[in-house]
């Protein structure tokens, strides 16, 4: 089947990406109101960029009519927000920080998450998440329909023993992150499998 995209709306190029281009990590970013309000929402239009400088992108869809999303609100004010990565045992409450709640009302909160002080910006991270990344804007770039953040990592915390820092390896038989699977899927990392495996399995041809 061939599809020619220019022929389709933009809401039908979303699904089709969305539902295709899979399984994609979750962001749960961390940012703060004028008011001081903390603010948390998950985004999955994310991911990392490169290394030197750190660099990770999400975007976020532009809203027609009111105010935009307080992520976007708060980003292009203060230039600043956490990149939490989600697991398993948080997976609910991530996906609760995704409720519609007004502006003043903090998610954190209203999903049962923790905040704790970051050490180079001033929204906080979430002590449940295994991952955060402080990160300021280090570009910002608009679509039609989205505005694209590209965020320089300044600092990153990670829950204790999940890094050897003597190899700076990650140890990921201790990591079990969630992503978006597509409409309201998520998806685990539970089944993991070396390329042996696969050739082993008929997974992929060998060489």
């Amino acid at each position: 089947m061939d599809i020619d995209f220019s022929q389709l709306t933009a809401y039908q190029r979303y699904k089709l990406m969305a539902s295709l281009i899979v399984p994609r990590p979750i962001a749960l970013i961390t940012t703060l109101g004028a008011d001081g309000t903390v603010n948390a929402a998950p985004f999955s239009m994310f991911n990392m960029v490169g290394e030197d400088p750190p660099v990770v992108m999400f975007s976020i869809n532009k809203l027609e009519t009111g105010p935009q999303k307080d992520t976007v609100v708060n980003v292009l004010r203060t230039g600043e927000f956490v990149v939490h990565l989600t697991d398993e045992a948080m997976a609910a409450r991530m996906h609760a920080c995704g409720d519609t709640l007004p502006p003043h009302e903090s998610e954190l909160a209203h999903a049962g998450l923790t905040p704790v002080p970051s050490r180079s910006v001033a929204p906080p991270r979430i002590a449940e998440a295994p991952v955060a990344f402080e990160c300021v804007t280090h570009e910002t770039l608009e679509t039609a329909s989205r505005y694209v953040f590209i965020g320089r990592v300044q600092y990153l915390a990670v829950r204790e023993g999940l890094v050897d820092t003597t190899t700076w390896r990650v140890r990921l038989e201790d990591y079990h992150p969630v992503g978006r699977f597509g409409a309201d899927l998520y998806m685990t990392t539970a089944g993991r499998f070396t390329a042996a495996e696969a050739q082993d399995a008929g997974m992929l041809e060998p060489k």
